[in-house]
């Protein structure tokens, strides 16, 4: 597939996007852009969530970590929804009778400044950087398919992604999102099916599905083995009620609702969508690596190579098959359009969030106390800076980058929400005050700690390796801390 059908492909589904957010958000106010007025229909939110956790991380690197872990990336999975059903009959009730915008409103109300602010901050590295490790992939198959034949450098390819996430979020905010998501999901949705369907035309057999170990699904065998079950569902809930219900970007869209059951039904309905969207890239990974082998193009260890004999990671696997000519045209058209569309439902809901998470958290404009004009100014400011930061910090994960980006993605989250994780529970779980100036202190020293544990594991506890479970660990020593800070004459009374 060469890289001007590939241009020709992304311009005329970018120009289709333009058009969708263009006629959404028009008319958009800074209300529009913050909460989506909170009149958004239910569905359409629900339909339209559905992109952006899946992203292009889960576009090209689900399909290819099942030689390497089978199917057990749906135990996790599993967790998700347990999650969701914490955030939808939990959280969802208390943002909404708070009558939040910003969901970090509520540590103000419940502890302090200090505490307000730290959750801020902390939601703004984990965004920041979850959202550069996702546009990053983006960006590195780009590099392969089009900026690479095209002998263009990495950092333009970096510039122009952000460059075009930002010019389908500045006008409208979610107002946007939510049709610009709803198109992107589809496209997404719709590609991976027809994918599956034109790959199964093109002589996969799916007579050992099932039998083969990259179909496996469930590990109780091996307490050590960074698959096993209850590592990785328990890490699924709260890595979900963590990246979701306590992330700014995920609850923007869904507290655009009426009401919040409304809410409620969004989330439910989103989760069991989710469910069968993930296993759906887990088959089509299958199928990717049982079309390899049925064409000599992979090593003893399963690995597929490529056309050079190097062995190929995980996550270049779908990308290299879909365009590489090896089954009919139109499945590298619609992977194009899938993976760009994952990748920037993803990057176009996280900048809007880092844009009123920066300017109502941690610069404190409301159009009550300032204005409308102001917070518009503000606002305009802030969303240019965050794409700029975006891609500065794609940048940097491409200098660093040496492993699967999903991995790279929940470890990164385990450090950085963690903190958030065990300030939300503490406060939901227990009516205790803080010394809230010494809250920040105590959601610098839990990541610190887990990471020390992290990197002693198999030598202080008989070989046990961590996996998302860091997320936990961290969450817990936040709330253990908090503990320590419970102010004295409150322990007097109790």
């Amino acid at each position: 597939m060469s890289p001007i059908i590939i241009l020709i492909t992304i311009a005329c589904y970018f120009c289709l996007l333009f058009g969708v957010s263009w006629m959404a958000g028009r008319k958009a106010d800074n209300a529009g852009f913050f909460s989506g007025n909170k009149s958004s229909n239910w569905l359409l939110i629900a339909m339209s969530t559905i992109g952006a956790p899946i992203s292009a991380v889960t576009f090209v690197s689900v399909p290819g970590m099942v030689q390497a872990s089978g199917m057990s990336y749906m135990q996790m999975v599993l967790g998700f929804t347990v999650g969701q059903l914490i955030i939808a009959f939990v959280l969802i009730p208390l943002y909404y009778r708070m009558n939040l915008t910003s969901i970090y409103e509520y540590l103000n109300q419940r502890f302090g400044v200090s505490s307000y602010k730290t959750g801020a901050w902390f939601f703004f590295l984990s965004k920041s950087t979850g959202a550069a490790v996702r546009l990053f992939i983006v960006c590195s198959v780009l590099q392969l398919l089009v900026f690479g034949p095209l002998n263009l450098p990495f950092w333009l390819n970096a510039v122009l992604t952000c460059l075009v996430v930002y010019l389908c979020t500045f006008k409208g905010g979610v107002k946007s999102i939510v049709w610009t998501d709803l198109l992107k999901t589809t496209c997404l949705i719709l590609s991976v099916v027809l994918c599956i369907v034109y790959i199964m035309k093109s002589g996969v057999s799916l007579d050992g599905y099932g039998k083969s170990e990259m179909t496996r699904m469930f590990f109780f065998d091996d307490l050590n083995d960074g698959r096993y079950f209850w590592k990785q569902f328990l890490a699924g809930i709260f890595v979900l009620v963590a990246t979701t219900g306590l992330d700014q970007d995920m609850m923007q869209r869904t507290l655009s609702c009426k009401n919040y059951k409304d809410s409620q039904k969004n989330i439910i309905v989103g989760a069991l969508v989710q469910m069968v969207v993930i296993y759906l890239f887990l088959a089509l990974g299958y199928m990717l690596y049982s079309y390899a082998a049925g064409t000599g193009m992979t090593n003893e260890a399963g690995q597929v190579l490529n056309s050079a004999g190097e062995v190929l990671k995980g996550d270049d696997v779908f990308a290299y098959l879909a365009t590489g000519n090896y089954f009919p045209l139109i499945v590298g058209i619609l992977f194009v359009v899938g993976f760009i569309a994952a990748g920037n439902s993803a990057a176009g809901s996280a900048l809007t969030a880092l844009t009123t998470s920066f300017t109502i958290d941690i610069l404190n404009k409301t159009i009550d106390k300032d204005g409308e004009e102001t917070v518009r100014k503000t606002r305009t400011r802030v969303h240019v800076a965050m794409a700029v930061l975006m891609a500065v910090l794609i940048y940097i994960v491409f200098l660093l980058n040496n492993e699967s980006v999903i991995n790279t993605v929940y470890k990164v989250a385990s450090y950085t929400y963690g903190p958030l994780l065990g300030m939300f529970f503490f406060g939901i779980l227990t009516k205790k005050q803080v010394r809230d100036k010494w809250v920040p202190l105590v959601c610098v020293l839990a990541p610190v700690f887990t990471l020390i544990l992290d990197l002693h594991s198999v030598e202080w506890f008989n070989g046990y390796v961590f996996s998302h479970e860091r997320l936990i660990l961290n969450a817990l020593f936040t709330f253990v801390g908090m503990l320590c800070l419970v102010k004295k004459e409150q322990h007097a009374s109790e």
